[in-house]
């Protein structure tokens, strides 16, 4: 790609991917360059809404052109490590939502190809970029907090309704969204996992993939650091309004997420609890593309992806993801999280869930 040019990106999958659309649109150094979706009449009727002349049916076809520099992935789980792969031996830039794969060799297949492709990989983890994690992590950054003593993470969520393949899916198969923030904060790789599953999803759940548990909680020891952190997941028949949450415990300040939705989070100074309204960080961002951290971007009256409804606009965190990835290929740098990073948020679960199945036992996290 020549520096005097916009980064050309293509979108693989309009369901949730559509809400980029207009945020490559108004970003100063993207180009929104193409979409692709193999349902021919769904392409049409986005491509037409957004304005995308572009439009491919096949996967594909969009490697083969010469003028794609990058491709942001919003595919079903089990396409997102073979087209992220494909991707990067296509010499193409890579963006793909969470989770990065669903084992560990495929992870280790991701990390193999970025290096080889010498092109950017970015899992688009939402979390450790929404307001609230950007808050904490202001508050570490300049002392507040003080040392962290302990990180604590969980994602609870009634998937009841989504599509077929996620039925039964193993918890912590996708447990990025609340793994990522606690090794984030802490700057650091997972290094080894003990976890234990609880409850039982009914048999027909439970057959697809073989996991009988309805919620998994893990213990991540941290690599090179005398810290741990607990995650818990659930999916099926555990009656929880969604919740995607972290804590921070430290010497000075801790903080605590809302036990429930728009309530506020609070910060526990010493013994003393404090509630507080997170800010929002669209000063991060270019001006074209700030307002899309408070609103969402597609179809939001009557179609809006039930992840983002659901998750409560993951934070704000959509305008901040596309403009890391941007900058990172402008800026020639690794992106955060970058292909190592993403992998290992990514094993973290699933070394979590083969221990839960081992009945607790610690299973070391592959380093890539």
């Amino acid at each position: 790609m020549a520096n005097d040019r916009k980064v050309r990106v293509a979108i693989i999958g309009l369901g949730f991917g559509a809400e980029f659309i207009p945020i490559y649109q108004k970003h100063p150094h993207a180009e929104m360059y193409a979409i692709c979706q193999r349902n021919r009449e769904k392409l049409d009727q986005i491509g037409d809404a957004f304005g995308v002349a572009k439009r491919y049916t096949s996967y594909e076809d969009v490697l083969n052109d010469p003028d794609v520099d990058a491709v942001h992935i919003n595919t079903p789980i089990p396409d997102h490590a073979p087209m992220s792969i494909a991707g990067l031996k296509a010499k193409k830039h890579v963006a793909c939502t969470v989770p990065a794969a669903t084992s560990v060799a495929e992870c280790r297949k991701i990390v193999e190809a970025q290096k080889k492709a010498r092109r950017n990989y970015m899992m688009m983890e939402t979390v450790v970029y929404s307001r609230e994690f950007l808050y904490v992590k202001e508050l570490l950054q300049t002392g507040v907090l003080g040392r962290i003593q302990f990180l604590r993470g969980s994602h609870q969520q009634e998937m009841a309704g989504w599509p077929g393949y996620w039925e039964g899916l193993p918890p912590m198969h996708y447990a990025t969204h609340c793994v990522s923030p606690c090794l984030c904060l802490a700057g650091k790789l997972a290094e080894s996992v003990v976890c234990h599953g609880s409850g039982r999803i009914s048999h027909k759940l439970a057959r697809k993939y073989g996991s009988p548990f309805a919620i998994e909680t893990a213990t991540i020891k941290l690599k090179g650091s005398n810290l741990a952190c607990e995650v818990t997941r659930s999916l099926f028949e555990t009656a929880r309004q969604y919740r995607e949450s972290f804590d921070v415990y430290c010497d000075k300040v801790s903080f605590e997420s809302p036990q429930i939705e728009h309530e506020p989070a609070i910060l526990h100074r010493g013994e003393q609890p404090e509630r507080v309204t997170i800010p929002d960080y669209a000063h991060l961002l270019p001006e074209p593309i700030r307002p899309f951290t408070t609103k969402g971007v597609y179809d939001l009256q009557e179609n809006v992806h039930l992840s983002f409804k659901q998750g409560s606009g993951h934070g704000g965190s959509h305008p901040h993801l596309a403009h890391e990835f941007i900058m990172s290929i402008v800026e020639k740098r690794p992106p955060m999280p970058d292909a190592k990073t993403s992998v290992n948020w990514t094993m973290a679960g699933i070394c979590a869930h083969e221990s839960a199945m081992k009945g607790g036992a610690r299973v070391k996290i592959p380093q890539c």
